[in-house]
């Protein structure tokens, strides 16, 4: 089977690809290819797609840091995630923020969305992979004012933010690719202060959790 990892940038998979090239990106007889979509959900479902049309995956990972919500979440953890929603899109009226579903524009269960969300359908509660599932949600401008982290948890009750994670879904569920997100927790979401983050730890952890997941899917086990 051929297995397409994706990633917005390549330091946050250098790890992993390093642990591929020794072998030549491959594990028993799966193939892995590298995918670098830039930052952002345009890039990201452009390249998916372009990704999806040259190598034909069988199945897609994608991997990531992300910042959290919840401040009981340390900082390094690595989560799967469950349920991306697109954050920014829609309109904000009386401090409060509409998406296409509440403005009627779209229904909540026009596909691929299922119930407002892009669920992934293809990891369940007794994922062997043992990563806290979460919902995330998605926005291209990374969220820093209070009130606007308040409107988006209150609305949306995500765990994470991410920037490319609801066009990795979304790509994949119309594709009909099975497909996994993993993100390490780098920071806190509207922290700012760098000093305060930790990116190193959230990659070495991010990749420690990927390398176990490629084993996985070359030894034909679920995840």
């Amino acid at each position: 089977m051929n297995v397409l990892l994706a990633a917005a940038t390549s330091a946050e998979i250098e790890i992993t690809k390093q642990y591929l090239e020794k072998d030549n990106f491959r594990i028993n007889q799966h193939q892995f290819d590298i995918l670098i979509t830039g930052i952002g959900g345009i890039a990201a479902t452009y390249n998916l797609i372009k990704g999806i049309e040259r190598k034909k995956p069988g199945y897609i990972i994608q991997a990531g840091i992300a910042g959290s919500f919840n401040s009981e979440m340390a900082l390094g953890t690595t989560v799967c995630v469950c349920e991306e929603i697109i954050g920014d899109l829609g309109a904000e009226e009386h401090n409060e923020f509409r998406d296409l579903f509440d403005l009627g524009l779209m229904k909540e269960n026009d596909s691929p969305f299922t119930g407002g969300v892009l669920k992934n359908p293809f990891i369940t509660e007794q994922s062997d992979l043992g990563l806290p599932l979460v919902r995330s949600i998605s926005i291209n401008e990374i969220t820093t004012k209070k009130d606007r982290i308040e409107l988006l948890h209150r609305k949306f009750m995500a765990e994470i933010e991410s920037m490319e994670g609801a066009a990795f879904h979304y790509v994949c569920l119309c594709e009909k690719i099975p497909f996994i997100q993993i993100r390490g927790i780098s920071n806190y979401v509207g922290e700012r202060n760098k000093e305060k983050w930790n990116i190193e730890l959230a990659v070495e952890n991010l990749n420690i959790n990927i390398i176990h997941a490629l084993q996985l899917l070359s030894a034909h086990e679920p995840m």
